[in-house]
């Protein structure tokens, strides 16, 4: 049986990134991680990535800019293989041309139920709102910020006895259930391999 490969693209600690690649390593999600890659050569879930196995990857936005970073992301997934892009707290607005180049290719988590509260600030924003309850969303990328088409969405009930922190951990944990999910069932339901990236 042809496993879907991945690549999963961190910015920091990398915690939706951990879980997703330790359920592929149990068999839990029947995918195959190519490589993790992030903006942040200092992002702390590369050294998890490389201590639970995967090869890992440095793209230099700073450096090299955004559109030569991501040339060096489309050359990483072409060569390893890749099929899906996975973004784990990537906090890199991918350019309109990337995202066509992958089309519905590119999967996104975001806390909170979409369209409410997009941005960077996706949890702050809805406790600042005073909403009495947020969520989790997942999604295919398109060519706007978080948007484009829902895989997945958990609602999360803010209580008023709770800390931003707190509301922090509750998201979290939904994330790491939720993200899960949705990419086994989008994987099982949309079966591609690298000879349909070829034919594109």
């Amino acid at each position: 049986m042809y496993l879907p490969r991945i690549a999963i693209l961190i910015s920091g600690k990398g915690s939706n990134m951990e879980a997703i690649l330790k359920s592929c390593l149990t068999g839990e999600l029947p995918a195959e991680v190519s490589f993790v890659g992030s903006d942040n050569i200092n992002a702390k879930g590369l050294d998890t990535a490389a201590t639970l196995g995967a090869q890992t990857r440095v793209f230099f936005y700073k450096r090299d800019g955004r559109k030569a970073a991501e040339e060096m992301i489309a050359n990483a997934i072409e060569e390893t293989e890749t099929d899906w892009i996975v973004l784990a707290g990537f906090m890199k607005i991918l350019s309109p041309e990337f995202v066509k180049r992958f089309h519905n290719r590119i999967i996104n988590i975001h806390p909170s139920l979409l369209p409410s509260f997009p941005g960077a600030h996706g949890i702050l924003d809805a406790w600042n709102a005073k909403a009495d309850h947020t969520g989790v969303t997942v999604h295919i990328v398109d060519e706007e910020v978080d948007h484009g088409r829902i895989l997945a969405q958990e609602r999360v009930d803010i209580l008023p006895e709770e800390t931003l922190e707190m509301l922090e951990e509750k998201i979290h944990m939904v994330e790491h259930k939720i993200y899960k999910e949705a990419l086994k069932k989008h994987f099982l339901e949309n079966p591609i391999s690298i000879e349909e990236w070829e034919e594109e």
